[in-house]
């Protein structure tokens, strides 16, 4: 097996595992709030974060994965910006529609391909601009229902997308430039995720909830359903950062859309949730984009890698044999070769 098929192998694994594993904690995650009460988000999130620590320092002392420690400052700035990203999303849910909040997830694509070609020169397709148009579309006539507008939950929907945009962007550039797995990367950045959540979760839940995450009766079934959430939480963690580290910001963006279209539909088929001709339409529509963009995506990124392996043949090639110029009929043989001209790191997103 070759390498880039091992590697196109991994990310299909890695965006099943997403899938897989997100749905699940939705499905889970419902049944807790709306079935048990338990309406504390951004504290729940918080013991996720410990928990996927506390698993992946196991997994560290069982010797299957190696820590890399590097730029402290980097790791710091990142896990507290992703706490903090976090936080405003569930702010901007708290503080605004249904509808509204819904816009504001859809409003993440844009704003992360504006981002990535003002800051970091990256160019999208007009096949891959097309795509996430119509995906974006069918979205947002699956999801999107009621657009009510307030001052406080616009401010606080723009924060959220921006420093989505930002962390997420942030996670694929953080492993390519000090190389690390994803997994080293979130193993050094749970501790200040979780500790951003776990001083500011209570405080934000009473916010929204006017309910004291401590005051709240933990029967054992609420119990089974946090231990059971706060495990499938380690999946979920791990694999949105090795979906970002192997693709990019952009295809976990419309890997997110997908998993709201399965929960809408296991909605459907196992909660009986209301479902109208609205939603399978703008599902159906959603699903359209995201087959052409896994298309243009597919064929591009094997296009960029002939071009990577036929450049990489062609440089072994002169370094092998001493280049040989011929001018005006005269052979010159010179030792000299010049080396070839990489992309900077900003430039290898995929």
């Amino acid at each position: 097996m070759s390498e880039n098929e091992r590697f196109q192998l991994g990310t299909v694994g890695a965006l099943t595992l997403s899938v897989v594993s997100s749905v699940s904690i939705v499905i889970c995650n419902k049944a807790l709030i709306s079935t048990l009460g338990f309406t504390f988000a951004t504290t729940l999130t918080s013991w996720h974060l410990l928990v996927t620590f506390c698993s992946l320092h196991l997994a560290l002392w069982m010797k299957l994965f190696e820590h890399k420690p590097f730029d402290a400052r980097a790791v710091m700035g990142f896990g507290i910006l992703n706490g903090i990203s976090i936080g405003l999303l569930n702010l901007s849910l708290g503080f605004n529609s249904v509808g509204f909040y819904q816009m504001t997830k859809l409003a993440i694509i844009p704003c992360t391909v504006l981002l990535e070609t003002l800051f970091f020169r990256k160019k999208f397709s007009q096949t891959i601009q097309f795509s996430l148009a119509i995906l974006l579309v069918g979205v947002g006539i699956a999801t999107v229902t009621d657009l009510q507008l307030n001052v406080l939950g616009s401010v606080l929907s723009l924060l959220a997308v921006v420093t989505t945009c930002i962390a997420q962007i942030m996670t694929n550039t953080i492993q390519k430039r000090f190389k690390v797995s994803s997994t080293q990367l979130l193993y050094q950045s749970c501790p200040y995720q979780a500790l951003t959540l776990f001083i500011s979760g209570p405080f934000l839940d009473g916010l929204l909830t006017n309910q004291n995450v401590f005051a709240f009766k933990y029967t054992p079934q609420v119990l089974v359903f946090i231990v059971l959430s706060c495990l499938i939480s380690v999946s979920v963690n791990f694999s949105t950062f090795l979906v970002i580290g192997k693709t990019s910001p952009v295809t976990y963006q419309v890997l997110g859309h997908l998993k709201t279209c399965l929960v809408l539909a296991f909605g459907y088929v196992l909660l009986h949730d209301p479902f109208s001709w609205r939603n399978i339409f703008g599902i159906l529509i959603a699903l359209v984009g995201m087959i052409l963009y896994s298309y243009y995506f597919t064929h591009e990124s094997q296009q960029k890698a002939s071009e990577s392996a036929a450049q990489l043949s062609q440089v072994k090639e002169t370094e092998s044999d001493p280049l040989i110029n011929v001018e005006n009929g005269a052979a010159v043989v010179t030792d000299t070769v010049v080396p070839p001209v990489w992309s900077s790191n900003k430039d290898l997103h995929v």
